[in-house]
């Protein structure tokens, strides 16, 4: 078997390609994630003079210098930068298939913090699809409609709604669904159907803030206005559950009403749509753990087979 294995991923006649002093690869990696010899000791439980000669031996091995002192301390040389970021992907592989083998027995769980309307609306209902994949993985969905950052050492990954420069930390766009206006079949019954967007503003709208999502939709349309909000709802949910009772126009992303509009509880009273805000990864400060790593791959996957 091992001879059928080495031909499989090493090919006949090729040459295995050296491998470095693996302890001192991963005091090189502790060190440059962390900036600091000092902190690199603390987390290897080794002293701060083993790893600087871990890092010398490595050096030489590599024949080039990965660390320059400062002042303030060690910084990355231009080599060191370059050879971190391909160890540090590697060691993250090693780490990964290691906890895939270790943790099959396990349970773990996947702290989320979501946007409410996306938590209740959308994930929800397909979360069972990742369970699935992920038999070992427990989930903890936390809904919060105002977080700008994760919390400490609380969650593992957070899908908020917005821009993404008004969050805190690393972020990643998720998607940018179509954002449009909805309403029951019933109000359309009742009132005439607007024939061009700037007749809107002359229906009952229903707001989730003071008029501000309302207006940048309109002017995203050409049309310069800003409806104003006799009730604001607070929650795209609240919205949503009273354009299916018929009280007026929500505005809403078709993530949200895919399966009120399938069945038909809400139709569309004019084809405008934009794109305007959209959902966000936010992560924690010290990376993504395996399962969020895993969540984050389905969820983009996932999205990308939709129709937004």
């Amino acid at each position: 078997m091992w001879q059928a294995v080495k031909k499989s991923y090493i090919g006949e006649g090729v040459t295995v390609k050296k491998l470095p002093p693996l302890n001192a690869t991963r005091a090189f990696e502790t060190a440059a994630r962390l900036g600091s010899y000092v902190e690199a000791a603390r987390e290897l439980n080794v002293t701060q003079p083993a790893i600087g000669r871990h890092i010398k031996t490595l050096e030489a091995f590599l024949k080039t210098q990965l660390f320059k002192r400062t002042p303030r301390g060690v910084v990355l040389t231009d080599d060191g930068w370059t050879y971190y970021q391909k160890v540090a992907a590697a060691l993250s592989l090693i780490a990964d298939a290691t906890h895939e083998f270790t943790s099959r027995s396990e349970e773990r769980w996947l702290r989320l913090l979501v946007a409410p309307g996306f938590a209740g609306r959308w994930l929800k209902h397909h979360l069972a699809e990742f369970r699935a994949l992920h038999p070992n993985v427990r989930i903890a969905l936390e809904p919060n409609a105002s977080f700008r950052e994760l919390p400490d050492d609380r969650t593992d990954l957070g899908i908020a709604f917005g821009l993404a420069e008004r969050f805190v930390g690393l972020t990643e766009k998720l998607c940018q669904p179509a954002i449009f206006p909805v309403c029951s079949p019933s109000f359309l019954e009742r009132y005439d159907a607007p024939t061009r967007v700037e007749k809107l503003s002359a229906l009952p709208l229903l707001h989730e803030d003071d008029g501000y999502w309302w207006s940048a939709w309109l002017n995203s349309q050409g049309v310069k206005v800003r409806p104003s909000a006799e009730m604001s709802y607070v929650s795209v949910e609240q919205v949503i559950d009273l354009a299916i009772a018929g009280a007026g126009i929500g505005l809403v992303n078709s993530l949200l009403v895919a399966r009120e509009m399938n069945s038909g509880q809400l139709v569309r009273p004019l084809p405008h749509e934009a794109r305007l805000e959209g959902y966000v990864f936010l992560y924690p400060p010290g990376g993504l753990k395996a399962e969020a790593r895993a969540f984050r791959q389905w969820l983009l996957d996932k999205l990308n087979s939709e129709d937004m």
